[in-house]
């Protein structure tokens, strides 16, 4: 599970990139020569010679590195293997525990060297705080994105998303049928948030969940900090950050998660169920965004056209992630129809956090989250 939070190891390499790859014909049937220089500042495809050239050039530096990413997140663990099987690029995943913050944080301690993160999956808070690391590039698919769900230039694009949901262990706890059952003792040191809300989104928005369902708002999340307060007095707070492993050996038996991430717990745990409670339909995206720095430019801008191609998406479509592109594919008949068919369900309108209100939420779960479950 992406817990996104601050305990990974981060190794410290220093090694210069000193690269230069000879890029293939175009398919206008001119020749481009794809340089290293020229993959760093490539804000498309077609700036580094076209597609051809771009794999060329990813293929000739032959490493990625990613971070934050477990292959149980999304689907991850298939997409990266899909990648280096199709372009035979070592893919080095670290810290797949990882924040968002952290892998922000990793770019910084990191700099320029060969072990910096290539490309960054990020949650919308830590995106919008930190563009100024960020490189613009737009992907061929870029048009089928809508424009609320992309920074103009490319400095970050939404990738995937679901609705947050409580997943809990019914062999464990009894059947939840209101939000406000988590109170009871039966819950007692039982109820775990995905990562810490200071620092990790799906945390941030398990707060935010339970801010709606006590009657707060999108624009105020100071409810839901108040709701795990309460729920910390009650003895049911657990702070133990939720991960696969303590789903699967029972250390967290009720998560605030994301749907497609807590429906992949009943493979691992039979009696597993997924509540959402009446009329809270809170969904999210995170963002994927190519870091200034990335050792390797031409496999990170070559990463992301695979996130967004229609492979790509259906791979994270099949993890049961809701894909950017979902529409326009659906239009086109590229939609994996079987995928599709498996998404949990919702009900009630979905509400998603404007940028503006997600760092809102986050600034006031940094200021005041360690005070209420202290």
């Amino acid at each position: 599970m992406k817990l996104r939070t601050w305990t990974g190891r981060l190794g410290l390499a220093v090694a210069a990139l000193i690269f230069v790859a000879a890029c293939g014909t175009t398919g206008g049937g001119g020749s481009a020569t794809c340089t290293a220089a020229k993959a760093k500042t490539a804000t498309s495809a077609s700036d580094c010679g076209g597609m051809d050239a771009l794999v060329a050039a990813a293929k000739a530096e032959g490493k990625l590195n990613i971070i934050a990413v477990p292959r149980t997140w999304a689907n991850y663990g298939e997409i990266i293997d899909g990648f280096q099987a199709k372009y035979s690029i070592k893919i080095t995943s670290d810290n797949p525990d990882g924040s968002s913050q952290q892998e922000v944080d990793a770019v910084k301690q990191l700099g320029t060297t060969s072990r910096a993160p290539d490309v960054l999956d990020v949650g919308m808070a830590v995106a919008l705080a930190n563009t100024t690391l960020f490189t613009p590039y737009k992907v061929q698919t870029w048009d089928d994105i809508l424009t609320s769900q992309k920074e103009p230039t490319g400095l970050w694009f939404q990738d995937y998303g679901g609705f947050m949901s409580i997943g809990y262990d019914s062999k464990k706890v009894p059947e939840l049928k209101n939000f406000n059952d988590l109170l009871g003792s039966s819950f007692r040191g039982k109820v775990a948030l995905n990562g810490n809300p200071k620092q990790a989104n799906a945390a941030l928005n398990g707060v935010m969940m339970a801010n709606l369902a006590v009657g707060g708002t999108l624009d105020d999340i100071k409810k839901g900090v108040d709701f795990f307060h309460n729920l910390k007095v009650a003895g049911n707070f657990s702070k133990t950050q939720a991960t696969d492993s303590t789903v699967k050996n029972g250390t967290t038996p009720v998560v605030f998660d994301w749907d497609y991430l807590s429906a992949q717990h009943g493979k691992d745990v039979p009696s597993w169920k997924v509540f959402v409670p009446s009329g809270v339909a809170l969904g999210g995206y995170y963002a994927q965004a190519i870091s200034k720095t990335a050792p390797h430019p031409a496999a990170a801008r070559l990463w992301e056209e695979y996130l967004y191609s229609d492979e790509g998406q259906n791979l994270w479509l099949k993890g049961l992630a809701r894909l950017v592109r979902q529409a326009a594919m659906e239009k086109s008949g590229k939609v994996d129809a079987a995928a599709l068919a498996k998404l949990p369900p919702i009900s009630g309108t979905a509400q998603f956090l404007s940028p503006e209100q997600a760092t809102a939420a986050k600034n006031y779960v940094v200021a005041h989250w360690d005070t209420a479950i202290a």
